[in-house]
């Protein structure tokens, strides 16, 4: 897969460019109908399955105290949409200078100019340029104009609306399971791995201290059973812990801590993914050390079992 960030050139030869437009934070059901809709649309012109998107998010830049926990780092967004097949990636860097560019002027200077799109598709409430001036029906009037086709697309599962802000609200309010089904795989957070106290290490049940972006959304706090992928891209059954230890703190720092099922080499300043698989409870104070050692003795168990029904295959991006 081709990526091209701001300054770099363009790769695509004298193809044309069937194009999505989004942040594709998560990759969601809803992104990869759209992924799937502009390789079908290459396929039938010979055109480069081509996605833009934006980094950071915009929201971060216009609004950024109101700016969502992101579901995704950019890594995780590239490899993912390389796994659907897209041919290309254009990263806009999203800043003033382009939150002020008219949408006109963004249709002409990327969709058109770099990328010669034949044809265009958005989700059917896509808005995009200064003001958010421009959408669906604009795209469409620039198309007989400058020669492409736009394709508005449907983004409803069955039984809710396909979206990233879906997926964050369910994974806030605890309900994993919506969240990965909205996902279509299990959510999966990438961090580094960190040196914590050694907490769990005392009570016969090291962790990995798995610290994500600045921006990364962590899902409610709770016991959660969940697959742990380390550097070596094996994947191992984690119980993992997202919380603030009341054990020990009264007002202690999120952590997510990761105890992989028969893992014991040294995964100190590495990058792990984490899939989250199914919340077990929420985390509590026990009224002894001993009573939470049988607890995580249960949740450790109880991984394991949820762990026999995971695969790779289904941590991937399915469509």
């Amino acid at each position: 897969m081709i990526v091209v960030h701001d300054g770099e050139p363009i790769q695509r030869g004298d193809r044309r460019s069937a194009v999505a437009i989004g942040v594709f934070d998560g990759l969601h059901c809803g992104h990869q109908k759209v992924v799937g809709e502009i390789e079908s649309l290459g396929r039938a012109h010979d055109a480069l399955a081509t996605v833009v998107t934006f980094d950071p998010h915009p929201a971060l830049i216009l609004a950024p105290d109101q700016a969502p926990g992101l579901l995704a780092t950019m890594d995780q967004r590239l490899e993912g949409l390389a796994a659907l097949g897209v041919d290309q990636v254009r990263v806009l860097t999203f800043n003033e200078d382009l939150a002020r560019e008219s949408a006109r002027s963004f249709i002409e200077r990327v969709l058109v100019g770099e990328l010669d799109a034949c044809d265009i598709v958005v989700g059917e409430d896509f808005r995009f340029g200064h003001d958010r001036q421009g959408d669906v029906a604009m795209l469409s009037h620039e198309g007989l104009l400058h020669g492409f086709s736009v394709h508005p697309a449907r983004i409803h599962g069955s039984d809710y609306r396909w979206s990233s802000t879906a997926v964050r609200r369910a994974l806030v309010d605890g309900d994993l399971a919506s969240a990965n089904d909205i996902l279509g795989r299990p959510f999966t957070l990438r961090g580094r791995v960190g040196h914590g106290d050694s907490r769990g290490g005392e009570l016969g049940y090291p962790t990995a201290n798995v610290v994500p972006s600045i921006h990364q959304l962590l899902p409610q706090l709770g016991i959660y059973a969940g697959a742990a992928r380390t550097p070596d891209q094996r994947w191992w059954p984690a119980a993992v812990s997202v919380g603030t230890r009341p054990q020990f703190y009264e007002d202690g720092a999120v952590l997510v801590e990761a105890h992989l099922v028969g893992f014991s080499d040294d995964l100190y300043e590495t990058t792990m993914d984490v899939a989250f698989l199914a919340r077990l409870r929420g985390e509590m104070k026990f009224a002894s050390v001993s009573e939470l050692v049988a607890q995580i003795d249960r949740d450790v168990e109880q991984s394991l079992e949820i762990y026999k029904k995971f695969s790779p295959q289904s941590s991937t991006l399915l469509r």
